[in-house]
């Protein structure tokens, strides 16, 4: 594969003087996040960046603060050349590329915790997690200070601590979400898909199915919310999946619903094989619809 054509920063100092450039010319900048090992989903992320911005810039940094000692950071995916040919034909304008020291030098000593909209889901399964994600993305916005920052609604409680730490800490960026993208048979588009063997990969998609199907019965029965949940939960089982949850938590809050009420996420993960996978769908009560 021939070496991307495409601009690099590996300093803040060298991102914040191309981000003065843009801005002396009064460009709008785009931030787009990642981990790398970019996908098509990463990639909607970086059209909707470009349909609003005149510049775009996207990290590629494989956080370990938002990594628990028991999960995958040494075997994440990685693939830096075939990353940045993808961001170069998407028309990145720079690939901020930071080194784990660069990110936290020694004596690095601050976490950014972030209540109410972390709690529960994978907050609860994944201690720490968030907090890693909040510290990084506060850095990653301070230091570009760009426009608006993009993320994907397919980590749907990630976008929403996100939203507070802008909100909560005055950061003037705005945090877009840019829906889903999927395979044709339903499964989000994830870099641990790389993970799931061709048996477990037939599985996969099965989780969006159950997610849709009790999404319908909820909008059809607003009050039905445990039932819907258990036959959910029960469906995925049978289906070869170990369940870490399957809740209806308030769209913009997070807060678990007992009743359809208003605008709403159903939220899951399970694990199958070494592959654990989390996806959401929008729900609302009938009346409600178009609101989400």
């Amino acid at each position: 594969m021939a070496k991307p054509d495409i601009a690099v920063a590996r300093t803040v100092a060298a991102l914040r003087e191309a981000v003065l450039s843009w801005r002396t010319r009064r460009e709008r900048v785009g931030l787009v996040p990642t981990m790398g090992a970019i996908h098509e989903g990463h990639l909607a992320l970086v059209r909707a960046a470009r349909g609003r911005c005149e510049r775009v810039v996207a990290s590629l940094f494989v956080n370990p603060k938002q990594f628990a000692p028991s999960e995958d950071f040494a075997a994440y995916p990685r693939g830096e050349a075939a990353d940045l040919a993808a961001f170069e034909s998407a028309g990145v304008d720079l690939v901020f590329m930071p080194t784990v020291a660069a990110m936290y030098p020694p004596g690095f000593a601050t976490a950014v915790e972030i209540g109410g909209v972390s709690e529960g889901l994978d907050g609860a399964h994944r201690p720490g997690h968030f907090a890693g994600v909040a510290t990084v993305v506060a850095k990653l916005l301070l230091q570009s200070l760009p426009d608006a920052a993009y993320f994907g609604e397919k980590d749907y409680q990630q976008l929403m601590v996100v939203r507070r730490l802008a909100k909560d800490l005055d950061i003037p960026v705005r945090i877009l979400g840019v829906a889903t993208v999927r395979e044709a048979d339903g499964l989000a588009l994830s870099s641990r898909n790389a993970y799931l063997s061709p048996e477990e990969r037939r599985i996969a998609p099965v989780l969006y199915r159950v997610l849709c199907e009790s999404a319908l019965s909820l909008t059809r029965d607003p009050d039905a919310v445990a039932a819907v949940l258990e036959r959910g939960i029960a469906q995925l089982r049978a289906g070869g999946f170990a369940v870490d949850y399957l809740e209806l938590r308030g769209a913009e809050d997070l807060v678990a619903m007992s009743r359809l009420s208003g605008p709403a996420r159903l939220l899951a993960a399970v694990r199958i094989g070494r592959t654990r996978l989390i996806d959401n769908v929008a729900v609302a009560p009938a009346q409600a619809h178009g609101q989400i």
